[in-house]
């Protein structure tokens, strides 16, 4: 009886903490989302962002009181959709020296040596991993006869940034060593990547085009990338600022959790106060929003943001790294732009990186890059990693996936 009483009491707690979540989650949702009329499937988008507060809220309060860390129940989430195998693949997980990996190759014998595509993840860095892109990684293997190989690099806050740089870049180097060791043309191989994977591609693409005892990438696949870290008050932050699943400061959280523990310089940098002036005026020809299509431009009214004049003291130094073009490949000189491969953009109408990757394209063709784009007009941020989840699954996620392996199939 006293077990049956203890459970009871346990069931009613579950319950009234469950109750409270999900009321807190309905009055976040309510009060701070703004759901655009061209969304795909809104009424879907509201409860999968309801849950998803929920979700957040738990894992804070866990990790408040010392019970797990910050993203565990996250990521536990993001992981916890186990893909069913294809058995049209051959699957292995290793280590490119210490970085694991998993390696995906159609089991039907090729004619000769196969395409490569090496796959970095989104997540904000933070989450997201090899199994929670499974499904996106077997299906670009076996749609587009290639050898996939999917990179788990290290997360923050656990790891920090260069970690996460340093563990894509030996993947890369690793498999354009040994390509051949898994039948794949070294000369044929694509670098890609997803929201802030996409910067570790862009960022890559361009180191790698300067060396010489490399083979060079034959071209690379940008999906709703990040690539600058200067101005977050583009038209599509502030079009979208508010847009499930990832809000303007939601994104910001997670990349200065990313890069630094000092939480402290992100309203500086949503005020735009982390930018000397110089550097300001030297690249901002290549972040005018006349550089946006003009049928993407904003709709409404656009504000141009004023510098602040609160004393900054320390700000430039404490923002350093998140202007170098290692987390900002979109100002990077012209002469490392020309020599960049082959690109493919695919950007989401709805998502605050929207113009990223819009303002990148404009650059890349400037110098001569030749450059394929997929744009998504109901489609909003994480694409690749809601493919393929059931109830999680929307349209416009299969049309970007068929988008990217219609431009592997084509090099």
């Amino acid at each position: 009886m006293f077990l049956l009483a203890l459970l009871s009491q346990a069931a009613s707690l579950v319950a009234t903490l469950f109750i409270l979540l999900l009321l807190w989650a309905l009055v976040y949702h309510v009060s701070t989302t703004q759901m655009p009329a061209g969304i795909g499937q809104p009424l879907k988008v509201r409860i999968l962002h309801v849950c998803s507060i929920m979700v957040y809220c738990l894992g804070y309060v866990l990790w408040q009181l010392g019970l797990c860390g910050r993203f565990a129940v996250l990521r536990m989430l993001v992981d916890g959709f186990p893909s069913r195998k294809d058995p049209s693949l051959f699957v292995k997980d290793t280590y490119f020296n210490t970085v694991p990996v998993r390696v995906y190759q159609p089991k039907v014998s090729p004619s000769g040596p196969r395409k490569g595509v090496l796959f970095f993840h989104g997540g904000g860095g933070t989450f997201g991993s090899i199994d929670s892109y499974e499904s996106v990684c077997s299906y670009m293997a076996r749609e587009s006869d290639a050898v996939v190989v999917s990179v788990g690099y290290r997360l923050a806050p656990e790891h920090h940034y260069p970690a996460q740089w340093n563990d894509c870049t030996t993947a890369a180097e690793y498999f354009l060593k040994n390509a051949e060791g898994f039948g794949v043309d070294p000369t044929c191989i694509v670098l890609s990547g997803d929201s802030i994977g996409g910067v570790m591609t862009a960022f890559l693409a361009q180191e790698l085009s300067k060396r010489k005892d490399l083979p060079k990438p034959r071209a690379q696949v940008l999906v709703s990338p990040f690539l600058q870290g200067l101005d977050f008050n583009l038209l599509s932050y502030q079009e979208n600022r508010w847009v499930p699943f990832v809000s303007q400061s939601d994104f910001l959280h997670l990349l200065f959790i990313y890069i630094s523990k000092n939480m402290s310089a992100v309203e500086i940098a949503l005020a735009e106060s982390h930018i000397p002036e110089e550097k300001r005026t030297k690249y901002q020809r290549w972040l005018n929003a006349d550089n946006v299509p003009k049928e993407l431009k904003a709709k409404g009214f656009y504000q141009e943001f004023q510098l602040s004049s609160c004393p900054l003291d320390n700000i430039h130094t404490l923002i350093k790294t998140i202007t170098g073009t290692n987390i900002s490949p979109l100002i990077a000189d012209d002469a490392v732009i020309q020599q960049l491969p082959d690109t493919f953009i695919l950007t989401c109408e709805y998502d605050v990186l929207r113009d990223d990757g819009l303002l990148y394209k404009k650059r890349l063709e400037d110098n001569g890059v030749k450059v394929s784009w997929c744009h998504l007009k109901e489609g909003f941020h994480g694409v690749f990693l809601l493919f393929n989840r059931l109830f999680l699954n929307f349209a416009f996620c299969q049309r970007g996936l068929d988008s990217v392996v219609s431009y592997i199939n084509g090099l």
